[in-house]
């Protein structure tokens, strides 16, 4: 299956890109596609612990199941002031 991945603030710096395309295996989670992205970012993981995902308007955890075609929004924690 093929997701699209957006990065927001700090994430997007790391990776170069606002949007990659990545393509997983059938059946994977959220933490499959962390994983993967630790793998080809290593600086991510400063932020592995701490990130946040969105799928449409609802924040997910690491294990939601990604169907095909999903955009999932990848962001550092929120701080407000």
């Amino acid at each position: 299956m093929t997701v699209r991945a957006e990065f927001y603030s700090r994430l997007r710096e790391i990776v170069g890109a606002s949007t990659l395309e990545i393509s997983l295996p059938d059946n994977a989670q959220v933490g499959d596609l962390v994983r993967q992205l630790l793998s080809e970012y290593p600086k991510l993981r400063d932020f592995q612990n701490s990130m946040l995902f969105g799928i449409g308007a609802d924040f997910v955890e690491k294990n939601h199941a990604l169907c095909d075609g999903d955009i999932i929004a990848i962001m550092p924690p929120v701080q407000g002031g």
